[in-house]
């Protein structure tokens, strides 16, 4: 490389929006008089990679980042206060779920397997959640959910009675979370940020039991259809299957897990191969497998199954491979 802008326009195709960001603020590398527009796209760039969705779109200098972009990454985050517009994640999963297809990708073609499990295991918390979307109108929103999972009949988040017999099969920790989702809306944005961050995935959980698992179950699945209810419970199986599966379980050999290993590409894609396996056991499973075909996804079928899931169809998004455009379009 024989200028700074080659080093610049390599890390930025290679996605390192943290070490460009780095080499603009050490002054090692200077951008030609547009270092402050580069660093902002690279600081939006890389929340958005590490999947910081408390920070989606509200990078420190907004005002260098295109709104286009920006939007983009509103919709997958999850609002911080109790009555913010627009709601993102809350309204619809499915950007949230082509945003981590992409940024899947991009931790597989960097060779970053630990962030890649990760990535994974954020989509495996939610699936279930996905899959309840076209039933309820929107992904979950507690200021919305009440009016389909109370009432009569519902055990929804409803404390055990221990002299009773028990006819709810959801955990301590998730009728805990089903029961603060209903009154958490009421909240100050403190209260609401911490179930954001130690409860929704439970009440994710929750909704996937309730349709695929529960042995009894009440009014949140009964009042619904009969064909509904059965696409429901199959597409809440598939997703537990996920949830399940080897390779979500990757992510206890991971530094982000348990244990100190990191596993290799060949070991993600062997457990991949091995949860394939598995999925392929449900009908909607084995269909969204084959209509994979030929995929050249780094995990072949994983779009086919988070579209079989959702009931809509889920691509990989193209924020980050923008973010770099603008990055190199800016350096000229």
């Amino acid at each position: 490389m024989e200028t700074a802008r080659d080093v610049l326009t390599a890390l930025a195709r290679r996605h390192a929006f943290g070490d460009l960001e780095a080499l603009l603020d050490e002054g090692t590398i200077a951008a030609d008089g547009r270092t402050r527009e580069v660093a902002a796209l690279c600081a939006f760039g890389q929340r958005v990679l590490d999947l910081d969705a408390e920070d989606f779109g509200m990078p420190e200098a907004a005002g260098d980042v295109p709104p286009d972009l920006l939007d983009r990454a509103r919709a997958s985050r999850m609002p911080q206060a109790p009555r913010e517009r627009p709601r993102g994640a809350l309204a619809s999963l499915r950007p949230a779920y082509a945003l981590l297809l992409e940024v899947i990708a991009v931790r597989w073609h960097r060779r970053e397997m630990a962030a890649l499990v990760a990535a994974v295991h954020i989509a495996g918390e939610y699936l279930a959640m996905l899959a309840w979307e076209p039933v309820l109108g929107h992904a979950g929103d507690p200021a919305l959910l009440a009016a389909a999972v109370g009432g009569a009949g519902s055990r929804w988040g409803v404390p055990v009675d221990p002299d009773a017999p028990r006819e709810c099969d959801h955990t301590r920790p998730e009728r805990s979370a089903c029961e603060r989702a209903l009154r958490v809306a009421t909240m100050p944005p403190p209260g609401w940020r911490a179930y954001l961050d130690r409860q929704h995935s439970q009440v994710a959980s929750a909704l996937g039991d309730c349709a695929a698992r529960c042995r009894t179950p009440c009014s949140v699945v009964t009042r619904l259809d009969d064909a509904v209810r059965a696409d429901l419970a199959e597409r809440c199986g598939l997703a537990n299957d996920f949830a399940d599966g080897a390779l979500v379980r990757l992510r206890h050999a991971a530094p982000v897990g348990h244990g100190f290993g990191v596993p290799s590409p060949e070991e993600v894609r062997s457990a991949w191969e091995r949860a394939r396996t598995s999925l392929r056991r449900r009908p909607l499973g084995a269909a969204a497998m084959e209509a994979a075909g030929d995929d050249p996804y780094p995990l072949p079928g994983l779009p086919a199954l988070f579209s079989a899931i959702a009931a809509a169809p889920i691509v990989p998004d193209t924020l980050l491979h923008d973010v770099t455009t603008r990055i190199t379009a800016t350096l000229g």
